[in-house]
């Protein structure tokens, strides 16, 4: 290896020393016991469960449905998850049959709904033992039987043309029942009383990227490799 600019290349080389030592601590557990990716993601996390409360706004869409009944048919995989799903209506107060993989329910749609959206808030509130002891199962079992329930509804209602309602029914789900699971356990935290740490974060992700770019470019250009501009061939 012939090194045509030994200021260049070894520029790039302290570039891509250092950028390297960085990386090593970034997987290193120094951020209360975890690495940087985990202490990041963790943060992330937080922050996005700080700004996912649409509880409020679900519990007046379920009004739309006030007064109307709900008879569905639904499908599952297993029989064992009809008979989960089948506590959860049950306990709504509607009438529950289940034939195999089949659970045949009727009742009040938004009596249905607003006990969904109940468990959903005790969820994302942390307070899952609310809706273990309400239905006598792990509470994260029982959130996951109302997402696949609702699921199936939603697809049985769009067949049968029932636009708004199925409308309803997929917004407690994506807005209520989904946030409250895969947010469980965590602590929400404002953008706004992080906007600090959230600022930092983007400076160094695109400080970190360029630190890399230009340490290739130097130990490059210290080779001798670098890219110019062809020039113009003219005609005689």
């Amino acid at each position: 290896m012939i090194i045509r600019n030994k200021k260049m290349f070894g520029l790039g080389s302290f570039f891509a020393t250092t950028f390297l030592g960085v990386l090593l601590l970034i997987f290193s557990p120094v951020f209360s016991g975890k690495n940087g990716l985990q202490f990041a993601d963790d943060s992330f996390n937080r922050l996005s469960k700080g700004s996912s409360y649409f509880i409020p706004k679900v519990s007046k869409s379920v009004e739309k449905v006030a007064g109307k009944q709900l008879k569905q048919e639904i499908r599952f995989d297993k029989a064992v998850d009809a008979q989960t799903a089948e506590k959860l209506f049950a306990a709504a107060g509607a009438k529950t049959e289940v034939k195999e993989t089949a659970l045949s329910v009727e009742g009040d749609f938004s009596a249905i709904l607003r006990s969904t959206v109940a468990d959903s808030d005790a969820m994302f509130k942390n307070e899952g033992k609310v809706v273990s002891e309400k239905y006598g199962m792990d509470e994260k079992k029982a959130m996951k039987s109302w997402r696949t329930a609702l699921g199936n509804i939603e697809k049985n209602m769009k067949k049968e043309k029932l636009i708004e309602e199925a409308k309803v029914v997929s917004e407690v789900n994506k807005k209520a029942v989904e946030p409250a699971y895969n947010f469980y356990k965590i602590e929400g935290e404002k953008v706004a009383d992080h906007a600090g740490m959230l600022s930092g974060l983007l400076v160094f992700y695109v400080a970190y990227t360029m630190w890399w770019g230009y340490s290739i470019f130097y130990l490059f250009d210290g080779l001798g490799l670098s890219m110019k501009k062809a020039k113009v061939k003219k005609e005689a």
